[in-house]
């Protein structure tokens, strides 16, 4: 029988995915934060929608069509949800573009980065526009007529189109009133001018007004009435009949393209659009009048996150800064393995280099007394010099087995392309357990030393991706304990063979015992406040979302245990509701960094346990995926966790958002004359060559 749980102490998942995004674009109007950085915000805001769309409406949507009557801890049902995310979503979207032409455009104008808008273009400019278009432009599009012989065409995921109004005959007497014209991928969004025709350093065209000024063109002899840009956002979530399917890499390889035509979800138009092209859109798409999202401006923010990397304006930007080394590994060609037999390896990412995690697995592959390399792959990224290694590692004959995860959402395409590689050149590849995503981050190698095969283990909390271990907050864990190795080789035994699940000493897995003993941690805590003791627990993650978790914590605040929690993303526990979670805080740290650590701490009477993983409180972390949460043993190692990860970042008054009962979130501000940024300190602290952040933002 399922559990019930009480709904008014649950928040909504999708309302605080939303709220989160209003915390992101909070920084795209900070003013103390660089202008080119503030467009990378709201950049990112729009991604994240796009993603919140396209799997979470999607979703609710799926639900209402099937009739699903079911609710989530929080009571709504599917139809409440989707009234009530249309409601904040237009409210964002809105928000989004105020910020974007009433204060972004022109402070970046002012800093001589500018959108050129045709109806401000000059002479030369003009020139200049038309002639880009005859010879970039035009030669690419494909103008649609639409009329019995010419059908509305199939219009691509979030790619950007033209809904085009026309009167008067064609060469061939026809007198179709509408056409759509699809702008190719391979163009970009926005479109640099040179500066002697820009009269600017930076300036930059839309494509989208290139396309207005010359839509005629591809329509001649008859009049534009109208030309309105559009984008459609698609149900983007695989589905995979994990039952009938006897080879995942090929089932998901015919399912990849699909994705570009799942059912329509959403529909943005330029706000110039008439009522009358709107309805016949949505019409085509089969979506509602609340599906469409009128904008003023491009249509796809998304793209412009170009824009920073072609302006050579450093002041314009974060300071740069190059991420520290421990000191044990500053000495070049650093012999990992006898580094790693001295003591455990601590790394904080982004402040403290990826570069060891490389070497390690380099250095494994040119060394002759490494005989295995064990690894799992979640996200990689479609160039990496970690799967280079794996590749070489194998051509070279040591065995060589990896686990990727071909389901780790919107990178499936290059999972799927390093699986066949490394499959080419002789790697075991397997893909996990069916139904349970693979999302643990481990690194294996066996090495023989002195006639005996010893373990070496990386962990982590983040993915093996060098490019976000630049851009996300992590921590990686290089040890040889024996028994911590044993459980990591047990793990990936599970993973790539069958039997039962072995009794691990260190570790906690999902979905066999991480659920139940992060439980027992907070009931012990529970338990120790009841007896009147200090009792204490601080949790850092992306997402708290387990009802069983919650009432647990509530149980331990209402105990007397203080709780600190510390949630990026949504969180759906109430805090501070008198009676039920009184000893609760709940912050978020939005920054130039995206925090995605995941830190458990209790107090346990001075033990102090302290645990990094790769999972979060939520239900798939718990029953849905293969997850590892493992200890930092080395006291000195711990200490650093418990202040680099969670004391600092419990003082920020700067980045941090504190968490209301209702679900609202307000800025923590600070009367005091010292301000506390979280990752401002770390750069300055771990960082070799510290940026300094304008104002500790």
């Amino acid at each position: 029988m399922a559990k019930t749980f009480p709904p008014q102490q649950f928040l909504n998942r999708e309302l605080g995915l939303l709220e989160f995004n209003r915390r992101v674009l909070a920084q795209a109007e900070n003013p103390h934060i660089p202008p080119l950085e503030r467009l990378k915000y709201l950049c990112i805001v729009s991604s994240n929608l796009d993603e919140f769309f396209e799997i979470r409406v999607a979703g609710l949507k799926e639900q209402i069509k099937v009739g699903a009557l079911g609710t989530g801890p929080d009571g709504l049902d599917a139809a409440q949800i989707l009234k009530r995310v249309r409601d904040q979503a237009h409210q964002i979207i809105e928000r989004q573009y105020l910020i974007f032409n009433n204060d972004l455009v022109p402070t970046l104008a002012t800093a001589g980065v500018r959108f050129l808008r045709r109806t401000h273009w000059n002479e030369a400019q003009s020139a200049w526009v038309k002639d880009f278009f005859l010879r970039e432009v035009m030669p690419v599009l494909t103008p649609i007529g639409l009329d019995p012989s010419h059908p509305f065409p199939r219009v691509l995921n979030k790619s950007l189109n033209f809904a085009v109004e026309l009167s008067g005959k064609d060469a061939f007497g026809r007198n179709s009133a509408k056409a759509i014209v699809q702008a190719p991928r391979v163009l970009p969004r926005a479109i640099k001018m040179p500066p002697e025709i820009s009269e600017c350093e930076h300036g930059f065209v839309f494509l989208s007004s290139i396309l207005h000024a010359h839509v005629g063109e591809l329509f001649s002899g008859m009049d534009v009435q109208g030309c309105y840009q559009f984008r459609v956002t698609r149900n983007s979530d695989l589905f995979v009949d994990e039952e009938e399917v006897k080879n995942l890499r090929i089932s998901l390889q015919g399912e990849l393209p699909q994705r570009h035509f799942g059912d329509a979800v959403r529909l943005e138009v330029a706000d110039n659009c008439s009522q009358e092209m709107a309805d016949f859109l949505l019409q085509q798409f089969d979506l509602k009048p609340d599906d469409l999202y009128r904008v003023h401006g491009p249509v796809n923010l998304v793209r412009l996150m170009r824009i920073p990397d072609e302006v050579n304006r450093e002041d314009l930007k974060f300071a740069p800064f190059v991420p520290g080394m421990p000191p044990a590994l500053q000495k070049k060609g650093a012999d990992m393995f006898k580094l790693i037999r001295k003591g455990d390896i601590l790394l904080h990412h982004p402040y403290q280099s990826f570069r060891p995690v490389i070497d390690f697995i380099q250095q494994a592959t040119s060394d002759p007394q490494v005989v295995s390399i064990k690894q799992t792959v979640y996200r990689t990224g479609a160039d990496s010099a970690l799967m280079e290694a794996l590749i070489s590692a194998a051509q070279g004959g040591k065995e060589v087995t990896v686990v990727v995860e071909l389901l780790a959402r919107f990178d499936e395409e290059a999972n799927i392309n390093w699986a066949s590689r490394l499959e080419q050149a002789g790697a075991h590849v397997v893909y996990g357990v069916v139904g349970h995503k693979t999302h643990a981050k481990m690194l294996m190698v066996i090495r023989r030393e002195d006639g005996k095969l010893r373990r070496y283990v990386h962990l982590a909390t983040g993915n093996y991706h060098p490019r976000t271990a630049r851009l996300y907050t992590d921590f990686g864990l290089f040890t040889c304990n024996e028994e911590v190795c044993s459980d990591v080789n047990q793990v990936f035994v599970q993973l790539t063979g069958l039997g039962k699940a072995s009794k691990l000493s260190h570790l906690w897995q999902s979905p066999f015992t991480l659920h139940s003993q992060v439980l027992r941690a907070i009931q012990n805590e529970t338990r120790l406040a009841k007896a009147g003791k200090n009792a204490q627990i601080i949790a850092k993650m992306n997402a708290l979302l387990e009802p069983e978790i919650i009432m647990a914590l509530y149980d331990a605040s209402r105990a007397g245990v203080k709780i600190d929690l510390i949630v990026r993303g949504v969180c759906a526990l109430r805090p501070g509701v008198p009676g039920l979670s009184d000893n609760i805080t709940v912050r978020s740290i939005i920054g130039r960094f995206l925090e995605h650590t995941r830190i458990f701490y209790f107090r346990n009477e001075l033990a102090h346990d302290v645990y990094l993983s790769s999972a979060d409180w939520m239900d798939r972390n718990f029953f849905r995926r293969i997850e590892v949460c493992f200890p930092v043993l080395d006291n000195k190692l711990k200490k650093r966790v418990i202040d680099e990860g969670l004391k600092t970042y419990l003082q920020d008054n700067c980045q941090a958002w504190e968490m209301d009962s209702d679900g609202g979130w307000h800025l923590k501000t600070t009367r005091s004359a010292t301000p506390k940024c979280a990752q401002t300190i770390l750069l300055h602290t771990l960082a070799s060559e510290p940026a300094v952040l304008p104002e500790d933002v």
